[in-house]
């Protein structure tokens, strides 16, 4: 299994490095007030991706603290109610 997770990812390597080569001309993104960005089309589809992610993983990051505070206060709960069991089997 080991062997074809690396060989799937080289494949992928390999794809990703083909888009890279054929896609390297020079592409113009417009912005607003006459702005606009040259750049190689693979730099702009990566910039653009990394971009969607950090926004992807900011809007999970609530969600994420607030399932460990409340795994946390769960767990503070569990250990009050084993000590207070303990307590009463004494």
């Amino acid at each position: 299994m080991r062997y074809l997770s690396w060989l799937l990812g080289f494949v992928l390597f390999l794809l990703a490095l083909g888009f890279a080569v054929k896609n390297s001309g020079a592409v113009a993104v417009h912005y607003y007030l006459g702005y606009q960005w040259q750049a190689p089309l693979v730099l702009v589809i990566l910039v653009f991706f990394f971009a969607g992610v950090a926004v992807g993983v900011a809007a999970s990051l609530r969600f994420i603290f607030r399932q460990r505070r409340e795994i946390f206060s769960l767990k503070r709960e569990m250990r009050a109610r084993a000590q207070a069991e303990k307590s009463n089997a004494e």
